[in-house]
């Protein structure tokens, strides 16, 4: 019975094991060209345990970085937190997810780094806007990324132009980097994309002045 008395006395302890911030760091960036006149601040959240070493986190920024510059747009600082958070936290379900991004409070535009996803249909990577966040607020301006995603310098330019863009459309246009399809050969935006997302990300204060 007293054995019983210390494990019912545990489960609370349990059930509330905290989120927490294990680490903050910059990653360096590139020096941005001139031409470049609104400024990008990124917050990297990679979960403990999700599998998302540092180092590939790092080339795939620079690798978007370099592909969203075609829009005037340089990335100015790029923070990478580590997150500890039980499991139920390491795929992206829009319940646990709401309530991770809830408590943790981070700087926006966000990218999760995740393991995997709970949502139907399942994606490899999934970009909330203002527009599709209504019904989920704590989840405007990030993107949640699995474990799962290939080419993912490329996967994160695209899902970062949803948000920017406060847009869902994908594009037709052969070696556009809104095709549904992401690839290395798919990096290329148009003019008037362009303009939109300087538009609506500067409208949405997710893009400033440099």
């Amino acid at each position: 019975m007293r054995h019983l008395l210390l494990l019912f006395a545990a489960l609370p302890a349990l059930a509330q094991e905290p989120i927490t911030i294990l680490e903050r760091r910059t990653l360096p960036v590139a020096q941005s060209a001139a031409a470049q006149t609104l400024k990008l601040t990124l917050t990297l959240a990679a979960l403990e345990g999700a599998g998302w070493p540092a180092q590939e986190i790092h080339a795939a920024i620079r690798q978007s970085a370099l592909i969203l510059a075609q829009c005037g747009v340089a990335l100015e600082k790029a923070e990478l937190v580590r997150i500890g958070a039980p499991n139920r936290f390491h795929d992206f379900d829009t319940p646990a997810s709401r309530e991770l991004a809830r408590d943790l409070a981070l700087a926006k535009p966000t990218i999760y780094f995740v393991a995997g996803t709970r949502q139907r249909p399942a994606f490899e990577a999934e970009a909330i806007g203002r527009g599709n966040s209504r019904s989920r607020p704590e989840l405007a301006d990030t993107v949640w990324v699995t474990r799962s995603a290939r080419d993912l310098g490329i996967v994160l330019a695209h899902e970062l132009a949803h948000v920017l863009m406060n847009s869902g459309e994908h594009s037709q246009e052969p070696g556009n980097l809104m095709r549904a399809d992401t690839a290395p050969a798919n990096t290329q935006l148009s003019d008037a994309q362009c303009q939109r997302l300087r538009d609506a990300g500067a409208g949405n204060g997710l893009l400033k002045p440099r």
